[in-house]
């Protein structure tokens, strides 16, 4: 499918802008221990794509959850060569109201009645004894994408493509996220986006 030159262009315009940032700065000391001693964050591989999602995420720290979840995003994103997404406070506002309602219960309820969302929301829970990170729900929503067929523009039979399809929406520009560990030890992590994806009728790129 023919994509529009301008978005493609301006999109490797931002990833050389965040390859340039992420080589000027120092790493962070966090960074810098794993680095000595032989492993790094995972998503710290791809300077590049962080550089560009830390420039989108205005007063986010270094190495924070909240660009855990855009960096993972965008990293999904640009396999389609979509534009990078940026991090939105108020949509991080209301997530994290919604993860806190999650609290006592980690039950994988989304916190918009069925057909009746405002945003786009993909929810994910991590059963107890695990250490969830973002990278661990972004990566389990993209993985959906092998059960979508572009050209039927639908799930395989049986399977779930939705989650995948929304991170990769084209006309979607933001992305708000919140982690929250429950009471029961499992982690409940939502995402809500805007404008919303999964139109009926379109394509997601």
């Amino acid at each position: 499918m023919r994509r529009p030159l301008a978005p493609l262009l301006l999109c490797l315009q931002l990833l050389a802008i965040g390859a340039a940032r992420s080589s000027s700065r120092e790493a962070p000391a966090s960074y810098a221990a794993a680095s000595r001693q032989g492993h790094q964050p995972a998503y710290a591989r791809n300077a590049t794509v962080y550089g560009v999602s830390a420039a989108l995420c205005p007063g986010c720290a270094a190495w924070a959850e909240s660009l855990e979840f855009l960096y993972y995003h965008n990293l999904v994103r640009l396999a389609r060569w979509e534009l990078p997404l940026a991090w939105s406070p108020r949509m991080e506002s209301y997530a994290r109201w919604w993860a806190a309602q999650r609290r006592g219960d980690c039950a994988l309820r989304h916190s918009f009645p069925e057909g009746q969302f405002a945003l786009g929301e993909n929810i994910f829970w991590g059963g107890a004894g695990g250490a969830w990170r973002p990278g661990d729900a972004v990566q389990d929503w993209a993985a959906e994408g092998v059960d979508y067929s572009y050209a039927a523009n639908a799930c395989a039979p049986g399977r779930e493509c939705g989650h995948y399809t929304q991170i990769v929406w084209r006309d979607t520009t933001s992305v708000g996220c919140a982690r929250v560990v429950c009471d029961d030890g499992g982690v409940f992590m939502t995402c809500n986006y805007y404008p919303p994806g999964n139109v009926v009728g379109q394509r997601p790129y």
